[in-house]
């Protein structure tokens, strides 16, 4: 079994920040090896707990093929319910990651199985101590305390992880219909980013933000198009 690398002395500033729209683990990804650079390891945590009710050994498969490419090893995480998020085994491997990556799938699922969990908490500290921390799809999308669904275009409660800010994953699959309207009901002050598939919204440990990958991120703030800069530094709950 693999081993996982502690996590190193840091500057006291969280680790790289990926929100990826959605189509993980695919080529024009570029971004993926950046990251992994960043980590300063060569193994990646996977947590296909989204993907419980879709193939999730199908899920961690294609992460081994993709990130095997890249000169890296997934460490999977089969988390995929509450009693996984409560094992402390799974929050352990969590906490020692250098690089962690959930998978899309189910977002409702996601919200529940990890809301109030060592597992979550595990997550929150890792990337606090300077871990990468990346998330597709819909899981994206849970990290943010406003949530977009993605029947209706409106808005529920996330994990609350990171503040100030919403998606809309696969943005270029959702209608000009749905988009208007989830951008009119966004709250006020409220950044919404519409993240395209194969591309990513990337928070630097500095703070400052970055898109990269096949597609192009568009943000709107109070029903209106803005700069990538209009991005509010969000903070990791405790």
């Amino acid at each position: 079994m693999a081993t996982v690398l502690p996590v190193s002395e840091h500057d006291g500033r969280a680790g790289p920040l990926a929100l990826v729209g959605g189509g993980a683990w695919q080529p024009g990804c570029d971004f993926d090896r950046d990251l992994l650079a960043a980590s300063g390891g060569s193994e990646v945590v996977v947590l296909p707990t989204a993907a419980a009710y879709e193939q999730p050994a199908e899920a961690t498969a294609r992460a081994r093929r993709y990130f095997a490419a890249l000169g890296a090893e997934v460490i999977e995480v089969a988390a995929l319910d509450r009693h996984g998020a409560l094992d402390d085994g799974h929050a352990a491997t969590v906490r020692g990651a250098r690089f962690l990556y959930v998978a899309s799938g189910s977002a409702m699922h996601l919200l529940s199985v990890l809301k109030r969990t060592p597992l979550l908490a595990a997550i929150v500290g890792a990337h606090e101590g300077g871990a990468v921390l990346a998330a597709a799809g819909t899981s994206a999308a849970v990290l943010c305390d406003a949530m977009v669904d993605p029947r209706g275009g409106g808005f529920g409660v996330g994990l609350g992880l990171v503040t100030e800010l919403t998606l809309i994953p696969l943005y270029d699959q959702w209608s000009a219909e749905k988009s208007r309207r989830t951008i009119e009901l966004a709250p006020a002050g409220l950044a919404l980013a519409g993240i395209p598939e194969r591309t990513a919204l990337i928070r630097e440990p500095d703070g400052h933000w970055r898109t990269s990958g096949a597609g192009d991120v568009q943000v709107f703030v109070d029903g209106h198009p803005a700069d990538i800069t209009a991005l509010a530094r969000p903070r990791l709950a405790h």
